[in-house]
């Protein structure tokens, strides 16, 4: 798989900007997943190329999977997963 450019991961301020609305408003479609979006921690980030596509009306379960094989490299991905299920006080294996 193809490397992603850093500049196709924006974060939910440069979303607010390149989309010209409020920070309060990509965070509400974001929350609300009509904008596709992924939390990491506390922090949001938006793939543009996802974003791209929902403003032309895309279909937005393409622009999830879209936006999902964009972090499929990412090497903290583990780390994360392993603080979720640590956080809910659970194994992975009880979820499989």
């Amino acid at each position: 798989m193809a490397t992603i450019p850093r500049e196709e991961v924006i974060t939910l301020e440069e979303t607010a900007v390149w989309l010209r609305v409020s920070v309060e408003t990509i965070l509400r479609l974001a929350e609300r997943r009509e904008l596709p979006g992924r939390q990491v921690d506390s922090e949001w980030r938006f793939f543009k190329p996802a974003l791209e596509d929902w403003l032309r009306g895309g279909n937005g379960k393409a622009a999830l999977l879209l936006q999902a094989g964009a972090f499929a490299e990412d090497d903290s991905l583990p780390e994360l997963l392993d603080q979720i299920y640590q956080q809910r006080g659970r194994s992975e294996s009880e979820f499989n």
